[in-house]
């Protein structure tokens, strides 16, 4: 698996979301790796990573843990948005020996409804031969229905080839493996696993990841969770309030070190 490591101290997993790379926690990285050592990790099926034909929550988890493993990391804070932070949830949950603290952004431990279809579309539509224009490619996206802010978001994964682009992620694959990434294996109200250690959950405000509906299944599953929600911001909570991101998430985990 991908992945960056800077700064020393305890260790801090960083995990983007779907679609995404390593990059998306870049500034929160930096925040931090003045006190611990950072990791951002390349998701398999994303960035740099290895593809995977078969993905789902326990084998990312372990994933996590064979990371962890190979950079002689006994226990680890873990730092998910979205996907990420269902991958944090179920590395916690499946091995909470190793975790010291788990921070979930804009995300719950529970199966969703579909809402990626047209951003899939999108992609698969884009011509990828024969083309070496980025602004034809946004223009596609955008003529697909995709907004111009994910459209550039999502655009950060095509790679140029000597005829065209090439996309660095495992489209495909993603797209198999979907009803895995939306879905949930640890179902509340009477979950198979329960992580008892610190744990955070941070929501957007005009979000409707995590409502109110979604509390009893994440207390079934994280007893001691905690909850900030921040006002103004969405889905990308920690690109449209990076400041007001890091410091709530740096904070919480300066607090498990006291």
């Amino acid at each position: 698996m991908n992945f960056v490591s800077t700064g020393q101290g305890p260790a801090v997993l960083l995990i983007h979301g779907l679609f995404g790379n390593l990059d998306n926690l870049k500034g929160l990285g930096q925040v931090l790796e003045s006190q611990y050592q950072v990791i951002r990790v390349d998701v398999p099926n994303h960035g740099l990573s290895e593809h995977w034909d078969e993905m789902d929550y326990p084998r990312l988890a372990t994933a996590m843990v064979a990371l962890l493993d190979e950079l002689a990391i006994e226990r680890a804070h873990i730092v998910g948005h979205s996907m990420g932070g269902k991958i944090a949830m179920a590395t916690a949950l499946a091995f909470p020996e190793r975790i010291i603290s788990m921070v979930a952004a804009d995300i719950a431990p529970v199966a969703y409804e579909p809402r990626h279809d047209l951003v899939f579309a999108a992609l698969e539509s884009l011509p990828l031969e024969g083309h070496t224009d980025r602004r034809f490619a946004l223009n596609h996206l955008i003529d697909k229905g995709i907004d111009e802010a994910t459209a550039q978001f999502l655009l950060k994964n095509l790679q140029r080839t000597d005829t065209g682009f090439r996309w660095k992620l495992n489209l495909s694959g993603l797209k198999a493996c979907y009803p895995n990434i939306i879905g949930w294996h640890n179902q509340a109200p009477n979950p198979v696993q329960s992580y008892s250690g610190p744990s955070l959950f941070i929501r957007g405000g005009d979000s409707n990841y995590v409502t109110g509906e979604h509390r009893s299944a994440i207390m079934a599953q994280f007893p001691a969770a905690q909850a900030k929600t921040l006002e103004g911001c969405g889905h990308w909570l920690h690109a449209q309030k990076p400041a007001i991101f890091n410091r709530i998430v740096s904070e919480f985990i300066d607090k498990q070190a006291m």
